[in-house]
């Protein structure tokens, strides 16, 4: 369901001035199909460039995420985890034993948010919804 989504191409959208690094760095999070967490940006970052620091990556994702162009979530394992920030709306379901994240949409869900909020009297404006579950023992 990850969708590829050009940062390099965001930033430059939104006037962000773009380093060598950052470049680098924008070009490893738009590769990224799983929501990797800052130290996984940094190894796989440094794969390319060898000189790119952790604080680097630090700034870089903060800079992003101010932009618009990262969302950042806390899937309960103490780690900030990033993706691009979508187009279209997603939820995660995240297996606690393995810590792999499955998105998916599901319109029911979706309406039956709307319905709750309006019978609690709001106008939903957004919502994040993460689940946590662990797989379900298959027996062949």
């Amino acid at each position: 369901m990850h969708q590829k989504i050009d940062i390099e191409a965001l930033c430059a959208e939104r006037g962000l001035r773009i380093t060598e690094q950052r470049k680098v760095i924008a070009q490893v999070l738009s590769n990224s199909e799983d929501h990797p967490d800052v130290e996984m940006l940094h190894e796989r970052a440094s794969k390319i460039d060898p000189k790119i620091s952790i604080a680097t990556v630090y700034r870089t994702v903060r800079l992003f995420e101010e932009a618009g162009i990262l969302d950042r979530h806390d899937f309960g394992d103490g780690r900030a985890r990033y993706e691009p920030t979508p187009e279209a709306h997603h939820d995660h379901l995240i297996d606690i034993e393995t810590g792999k994240v499955v998105e998916f949409v599901d319109p029911e869900l979706e309406a039956l948010q709307k319905v709750i909020a309006e019978r609690l009297g709001y106008r939903l404006v957004d919502h994040r919804m993460e689940l946590y579950g662990v797989r379900l023992s298959r027996k062949d």
